[in-house]
C-alpha cells in the first residue's frame, strides 16, 4: 500500500515537471519580438534579392536553412559549397548546421548562435532572430562587403597611450563620479534634538 502511494506521488511530480516544461517554451515563444523579426527578414530580403515566400511565418520560411544559407553565400561568397534544396529533414538540418559553421567562420561569436533544435523544432525562435543581428553586427567588420547592414555598428577600441608623467598626475586627482567635494562641511546640519546629559543627579 505504501508503494503506492510513492508511485502516485511520483507521477504527478512527473506530471508537474512536464506542466513546468510546457510553461518554460511559452515563456520562450513569449520574448519573441515581432518588430525585430520583421527587421531581420527585411535585411536578410534585401541581402539575398528575394522575398520570403508569402503568407509563410518567419519562422517556418527559416525552418529548412536554404535562406539562411542563401545569406550566408551572399555575405561571403563560397562560405557554404553546397546547399540543399531537397532531400527531405535531414538535409535541411545539415542546411542549419553549415549556416552555423559559416556563422563562426565568418566571426560571429559562437555564444550569439541558436542550436539546431531551436530554429528546426521552432523552440526559441528569438534566439534564432538574435543571431541573425549578430551576423548582422559582425558584417560591419567585413570591409568587403558594403552593405546593407543591420542594427548598430559595433564599438571599436580606441586605445591610448599616456607617459609616466601623465599617469602620476592622474593619481592626485579626486575622481568626483558622486560630485563634489569643494567647500564641503557639516555647517548648518541638525539632526534633531540635542542630547542633554545633567550632572549630580
Amino acid at each position: 500500500m505504501l508503494f503506492g502511494h510513492a508511485s502516485r506521488r511520483y507521477d504527478v511530480s512527473i506530471v508537474r515537471l512536464v506542466i513546468l516544461e510546457d510553461q518554460n517554451t511559452q515563456k520562450c515563444a513569449n520574448k519573441r519580438e515581432p518588430e525585430k523579426e520583421q527587421e531581420a527578414q527585411r535585411w536578410i530580403e534585401a541581402v539575398i534579392g528575394e522575398k520570403f515566400p508569402a503568407d509563410v511565418p518567419y519562422e517556418h520560411a527559416l525552418r529548412n536553412g536554404i535562406i539562411l544559407c542563401k545569406l550566408m553565400n551572399r555575405l561571403q561568397p563560397g562560405i557554404i559549397s553546397k546547399v540543399n534544396i531537397s532531400g527531405g529533414d535531414y538535409k535541411f538540418m545539415d542546411n542549419i548546421s553549415q549556416f552555423q559553421k559559416a556563422c563562426i567562420k565568418y566571426g560571429v561569436p559562437d555564444t550569439d548562435l541558436f542550436q539546431s533544435t531551436d530554429l528546426w523544432d521552432q523552440k526559441n525562435i528569438a534566439l534564432v532572430t538574435q543571431t541573425i543581428f549578430a551576423l548582422g553586427r559582425t558584417s560591419y567588420k567585413h570591409p568587403e562587403w558594403r552593405g546593407p547592414f543591420l542594427g548598430p555598428k559595433p564599438a571599436e577600441e580606441n586605445r591610448r597611450e599616456f607617459s609616466e608623467d601623465v599617469l602620476r598626475a592622474g593619481e592626485a586627482v579626486i575622481g568626483l563620479q558622486a560630485g563634489t567635494n569643494k567647500l564641503a562641511s557639516q555647517s548648518g546640519q541638525s539632526f534633531g534634538a540635542s542630547r542633554k546629559i545633567i550632572l549630580g543627579k
